[in-house]
């Protein structure tokens, strides 16, 4: 396993017709491609869980 993670874990809460993305942690594909290993700062209560392939460039986390 890598020290930089694969993906990026996001907690994606609405408001209307706007979704707010809130970086929540990281995670690491595992060798094999069977599963990833999740690493949270912050247990969201409400909203949905989001995983995306991590970027090289910091985005815009509000769309």
């Amino acid at each position: 396993m890598s020290n930089k993670p694969t993906h990026t874990v996001y907690q994606v809460t609405k408001a209307g017709e706007k979704s707010y993305w809130n970086k929540v942690g990281a995670a690491w594909s595992h060798q094999d491609g069977d599963g990833f290993k999740i690493k949270l700062s912050a247990m969201p209560l409400e909203g949905e869980i989001v995983m995306r392939v991590a970027k090289e460039k910091p985005e815009d986390e509000n769309s």
